[in-house]
């Protein structure tokens, strides 16, 4: 079931590409904010002081260890090579952290997350995700075993999920954002960052890893049946938050501290394959 599930992810994604032949309109005419790829969310889902962001069932952790490792990290180790020849650059930067951290990249394919777990391999790494994706049928359940955080759409229960991200930066475990919010199928430029990841970086004291996802022209018989550049996950070395001004003017330098890297390295990488 996990399998289909994720071929099916897959090809959803892969069809609703399909309509963005204009990157440059888009850029021009679409809201950051909004998602390009509309969610089936037929149930309901909310989110409460009562909430359990991250389960303290040893049971649980058992499943979910069982799940992540023992099946969605092999199967989709292998699926990432077949469709999109997945390779990753730094992964030293993720090996040698010794402490959690948040970690942060461009969000530009439907599975990038998927990218960025087999960049963490065996480190724990939790994904935070769109409450909408916990109102899907049996995905909810899968996302939560495989360590997704929603972040609550209403603003008087955003204390809660802040509370728990502290926690788990605090058992020295890592989380991963998108500051960019809205997903952009395949799009080649870094967009602009909401504050949310390096304020949880500045007050917690924990470094941000910048991930940058970038696309390339496939090569050898790939090119013959694939439509669809191929993919690169590069992992830069970790930024520490810094140390003078006050807590806003901290974020606001961390902030474009790891947009001009993601930036430059994605703008070197886009010149490598034009």
């Amino acid at each position: 079931m996990l399998k289909r599930f994720i071929n099916e992810s897959i090809a959803k994604s892969l069809d609703d590409v399909e309509e963005l032949e204009d990157l440059e309109k888009l850029e021009n005419n679409q809201d950051e904010n909004e998602h390009i790829i509309d969610l089936w969310e037929p149930l309901e889902f909310n989110i409460d002081e009562n909430y359990e962001y991250v389960s303290k069932s040893k049971l649980f952790s058992l499943l979910s260890n069982g799940l992540y490792y023992g099946i969605a990290y092999p199967i989709l180790k292998i699926l990432m090579k077949i469709v999109y020849d997945f390779k990753i650059e730094g992964k030293e930067n993720i090996r040698n952290l010794k402490e959690g951290a948040v970690t942060v990249s461009n969000h530009v394919l439907f599975l990038d997350c998927a990218m960025v777990g087999l960049a963490y391999g065996f480190k724990k790494v939790y994904f935070t995700t769109l409450e909408g994706s916990f109102k899907i049928p049996f995905v909810r359940k899968l996302i939560k075993l495989l360590r997704a955080m929603p972040i609550p759409e209403s603003v008087k229960n955003r204390e809660y999920f802040m509370k728990a991200v502290d926690n788990v930066l605090k058992e020295e475990k890592s989380v991963h954002f998108y500051p960019e919010a809205a997903l952009f199928p395949y799009f080649n430029k870094i967009r602009h960052f909401k504050n949310g990841a390096f304020d949880f970086a500045v007050r917690n004291n924990k470094q941000v890893v910048p991930m940058v996802i970038t696309f390339r022209e496939p090569k050898g018989i790939r090119k013959i049946f694939k439509k669809k550049k191929d993919v690169t996950l590069t992992v830069l070395e970790p930024i520490k938050p810094p140390e003078n001004g006050n807590t806003k003017q901290r974020i606001e330098t961390l902030k474009n501290q790891v947009y001009n890297k993601m930036k430059n390295v994605n703008n070197k990488k886009y010149k490598e394959c034009v």
